[in-house]
């Protein structure tokens, strides 16, 4: 399969060269193009950083990845998606996979991302489980496949060795995400945010119950899709 890799951590983020890695050894044509910068909470975003009318592209080189075609792209993780599709890094992909990323993508805070997580970590990004989560990955690319059109599958795995992650469970979405934003200071002229844990309960059965238990999870999430079933006042 031809098969794009993106994210919104960027092009040098080490998940992402762990997560083409895994697919390429399982011999599929993978093309890289991410973001040239950090990207997060970007939600489906369609904005791109252009120059004299063109988007800004440059060839990256991703070390162990000699093989694959790999770009850093000024746009936004949705953007570079779309681009894909018509053709910009060659023949349009049959399948996107975005991440591997820091922090959990949970709860309905997938809809602008949870990759905002990573603020809250000073662990070496080097030193991550980062095969884990694309061997996990890899393993569920035949039920990508068999779901009907435009489904997405979200897969928070714990940073774990492979060995130690307790399964794979199918979980719901938690009404919270793993972190919140908030004011930190405000004044003339300026406002500074900042990350940090969300208080929220958790919820049994939800994605963050089960990471907290050394549990992988997969969450099934539809694209946005007219609702038929809708009856006018009256």
């Amino acid at each position: 399969m031809r098969i794009l890799v993106t994210n919104d951590d960027g092009i040098a983020a080490p998940g992402l060269r762990a997560l083409a890695s895994a697919f390429v050894d399982e011999g599929h044509d993978v093309v890289v193009a991410a973001p040239l910068n950090e990207a997060s909470g970007s939600s489906a975003a369609m904005t791109a950083i252009v120059k004299d009318g063109r988007v800004v592209v440059q060839r990256r080189r991703l070390s162990g990845l000699d093989s694959v075609t790999a770009y850093g792209v000024a746009g936004s993780p949705g953007y570079i998606v779309v681009l894909a599709t018509i053709g910009a890094f060659g023949d349009p992909p049959d399948l996107v996979l975005s991440g591997i990323n820091r922090g959990a993508n949970a709860g309905q805070a997938v809809l602008h991302s949870g990759t905002v997580g990573a603020a809250l970590d000073t662990v070496d990004d080097e030193a991550r489980n980062w095969r884990c989560a694309a061997e996990i990955a890899a393993g569920l690319l035949d039920s990508l496949l068999e779901a009907p059109s435009r489904t997405v599958l979200n897969l928070n795995v714990p940073d774990l060795p492979r060995g130690e992650v307790r399964g794979l469970q199918r979980a719901t979405l938690a009404r919270f995400g793993q972190v919140e934003m908030a004011v930190a200071e405000a004044g003339e002229g300026f406002v500074r945010t900042s990350i940090h844990e969300s208080g929220a309960r958790v919820e049994p059965g939800t994605e963050l119950a089960y990471l907290a238990e050394g549990f992988a999870t997969i969450t099934a999430i539809r694209a946005i899709v007219e609702a038929k079933e809708f009856t006018l006042p009256g």
